[in-house]
């Protein structure tokens, strides 16, 4: 069986849990011998591990709209040729905020039905976010046309118009994967736009998996997506062998609490401050880190200045790689305060380096963890209780650490990508 996978980004090329997921889905399925996965980036960079999937960059794709005319993909598309600088889990107003910059940029216009040619991506931000999408989608009729598949499976919200188009020229059927949703990103403040490519992308699919229940609940209730339709595949997380465990010396005494996310809303990092503030109350050998960038970097650091705590709080700025492992090396205490979280791969990650965590209940990982504490994201109370409790009580971080890391172990890509692989074969049987 053959996989069309539509996505927008891959290791190393990665900007949040996105390209970790889809990295780790197509590393699963590979270990089936029936499955071959074409992988669809934007823009493939040449240094993109092409072990587990064949990776092609939507840049390198010849588009004829004539031939995609003839093959019967009907939606009009006005094409504009930008840089394109999307990020996909950037909320509306961030992604608005930083492409100001290219205001006044000048782009060459597309006219509809007679473009022949290479589209331009360079796997970024771009100022037209909109015309981005349709653009990945011309080339996805483009692939369709070109390339022999069984199935079609498109991550996240910038490829269901993809996958969609991939569709329409092939007649094959779709998979749309809910990573995030804009109720997670906007705090139900929602993008009608966005909104209404989600729920396009879902009622024309004929599955959609959800990385958790919390997800689930939120396709059917806030998209009116029939149950039967869809189904929750938990995400997993690559295991460390002992060798590749990053351990560094720590060259302070205190202890360490450490945020590791995108500094937005989302994440609930306002939380975390106060929590911190709770605790440095009680206790002043302890230090607060928050590992990450985002829109709320400035308000976040104004707040640790007004609170006095300036001195026991640091930024690190974004981590990448193996700064995150090292940043976990030296970590007492994981804490993810998230308002709305699909999953979350990262308290798995910190498990993995003998850190215990503090999840919110308002998590879709919180369904698949027994051994780590769960807090509503706003009891910061109780967040400072529990960043408390483990940091002055060994026994209690040791039996986390200890029974954490054997549930973590237990939750391997390769039984996600089996739920898949039967989630392809039922679709292939029906049809």
């Amino acid at each position: 069986m053959r996989v069309l996978m539509f996505g927008w980004e891959f290791p190393p090329h990665i900007s949040g849990g996105l390209g970790t997921a889809c990295y780790g889905l197509t590393k699963g399925l590979s270990k089936f011998s029936d499955i071959e996965v074409l992988f669809v980036v934007p823009r493939a960079f040449g240094d993109e591990d092409t072990s587990n999937a064949h990776i092609i960059g939507a840049s390198d794709v010849y588009v004829s709209q004539k031939k995609i005319s003839v093959k019967g993909f009907d939606q009009e598309l006005s094409l504009i040729e930008v840089d394109s600088l999307l990020v996909p889990y950037t909320e509306p107003e961030e992604y608005f905020r930083l492409t100001r910059k290219f205001a006044g940029r000048s782009y060459r216009t597309i006219e509809s039905g007679t473009f022949e040619g290479k589209i331009h991506f360079t796997g970024g931000y771009g100022p037209n976010l909109f015309e981005e999408i349709r653009n990945y989608a011309l080339v996805a009729a483009a692939i369709a046309c070109d390339y022999s598949f069984d199935v079609i499976h498109a991550h996240d919200w910038l490829t269901y118009p993809a996958g969609i188009a991939a569709k329409e020229i092939s007649g094959k059927p779709l998979i749309v994967h809910v990573h995030a949703t804009d109720f997670d990103r906007s705090g139900g403040n929602v993008n009608p736009r966005v909104f209404e490519i989600e729920k396009h992308g879902m009622e024309m699919a004929d599955k959609v998996i959800t990385v958790s229940n919390w997800t689930r609940d939120i396709v059917i209730n806030k998209y009116g997506i029939p149950p039967e339709k869809v189904i929750t595949v938990y995400n997993a997380v690559e295991p460390l062998d002992e060798a590749e465990k990053i351990n560094i010396r720590r060259g302070i005494p205190d202890k360490i609490v450490t945020f590791l996310g995108r500094i937005t809303m989302q994440k609930g990092p306002e939380y975390f401050v106060e929590a911190a503030n709770k605790v440095l109350k009680k206790m002043n050998n302890v230090r607060f880190v928050m590992a990450g960038s985002g829109d709320m970097m400035n308000k976040i650091i104004l707040r640790v200045a007004k609170l006095g705590i300036s001195n026991r709080f640091h930024f690190t700025g974004f981590l990448n790689g193996d700064d995150v492992y090292r940043m976990y090396s030296i970590s007492d205490v994981y804490v993810m305060p998230s308002i709305s979280e699909p999953f979350g791969i990262s308290p798995l990650e910190a498990i993995q380096s003998n850190v215990p965590v503090i999840i919110s209940k308002q998590s879709g990982v919180a369904e698949v963890l027994n051994h780590a504490i769960k807090i509503d994201f706003w009891d910061i109370d109780a967040m400072a209780d529990a960043i408390y409790g483990i940091l002055n009580y060994p026994a209690l971080a040791v039996m986390f650490k200890k029974y954490g890391k054997q549930e973590v172990d237990k939750l391997k890509w390769e039984t996600s990508a089996s739920e898949v692989r039967n989630i392809y074969y039922s679709l292939l049987n029906r049809n």
